[in-house]
């Protein structure tokens, strides 16, 4: 039986992700959610951030750690085998997240590390893309990354490939610039599961405050709402921030387009843009400047929607958490 979950899981990290992530990029085009945001410097970045810590960096970290771990850990391979799958997958989900929030938080709160998570935050659009938007000296040091081998080859490896698939399933779904949680919000009778659920993971509207271009209009929260798979922890750790609202305006208000491999390999390349945080000497972290009308980006019909819901359903104040 274990084996047959295996295969068949197997096959959804393999094959069910990527037609999951193929299916929401089609249908964020086909809606023009990305507008005239989408350039070819942000396309490359998008594109590059996707495929080379997926294709090479994370396989190499984890293949080169399944390597050293046995001089490391003599005699501890399999050592967890024997703990019961619903036990190994807690184990797997709670260590795997909750270092990333921390590794998360801390590059927002540490300034001298806010550079290297900058990429993720650059773009002014929200995108199923943007969960692999990251720098690539961030992503070799993705805490994660190493935990999870380890725990690999003490014997949990059926449970860390099921958390791995349904980690990657959330993060994705919280970053696409689909609202599927607004129907959580419109509908009363879903009220109580929209609490539940806004609490538990991350979803579009407790993420994308995350990524706001401002924090002035009360949606807006890039100083908190940390968590990935898990929204809990931000909840624990008093970085909660829930509004059941969309930001209006996404990215760095003072982003002015880096170039690509600047924002894929600072600092070993730096940018070209005078006065970039990325530039060889740019300030550490910059303060936000104002937002111009041609910088908000939810498309027009989009935004009635979400203007009636408001209306209807939405206490323009924050819920507290």
């Amino acid at each position: 039986m274990i084996e047959l979950i295996k295969k068949v899981i197997d096959n959804l990290n393999g094959y069910g992700f990527s037609v999951l992530v193929l299916v929401l990029g089609i249908l964020e085009f086909s809606f023009g959610l990305y507008k005239k945001h989408w350039t070819k410097n942000e396309r490359w970045v998008d594109i590059a951030c996707f495929t080379i810590p997926k294709l090479v960096v994370k396989p190499v970290i984890a293949y080169y750690g399944l390597k050293v771990l046995p001089f490391l850990l003599p005699g501890f391979k399999n050592a967890f085998d024997w703990v019961p799958f619903f036990w190994g997958f807690i184990i797997i989900a709670v260590a795997d997240d909750l270092t990333q929030y921390w590794y998360h938080r801390l590059h927002h709160e540490v300034p001298w590390l806010w550079r290297f998570h900058r990429t993720h935050h650059s773009a002014s659009y929200m995108g199923m893309a943007m969960a692999s938007r990251q720098n690539v000296i961030y992503t070799l040091f993705f805490s994660q990354t190493y935990l999870t081998t380890a725990l690999v080859y003490l014997g949990l490896g059926i449970p860390a490939i099921i958390v791995k698939g349904i980690k990657g399933t959330i993060t994705t779904l919280a970053h696409s610039s689909i609202p599927w949680d607004k129907p959580f919000y419109q509908y009363k009778v879903l009220h109580p599961l929209a609490w539940v659920l806004e609490r538990t993971i991350s979803t579009p509207a407790t993420h994308h405050a995350h990524h706001a271009a401002t924090t002035d209009d009360g949606v807006g929260y890039y100083k908190g709402n940390f968590g990935n798979m898990f929204f809990l922890w931000d909840v624990i750790f008093g970085t909660a921030h829930i509004s059941r609202q969309y930001p209006k305006a996404y990215g760095i208000s003072h982003y002015e387009g880096d170039q690509w491999y600047a924002q894929l390999l600072w600092p070993i390349f730096k940018s070209k843009v005078a006065g970039s945080e990325l530039a060889a000497d740019g300030q550490m972290v910059r303060e936000d400047v104002p937002l111009q009308e041609h910088q908000l980006y939810r498309p027009e019909k989009q935004e009635n929607v979400e203007q009636e819901i408001s209306e209807e359903t939405y206490n323009l104040q924050p819920v507290k958490a």
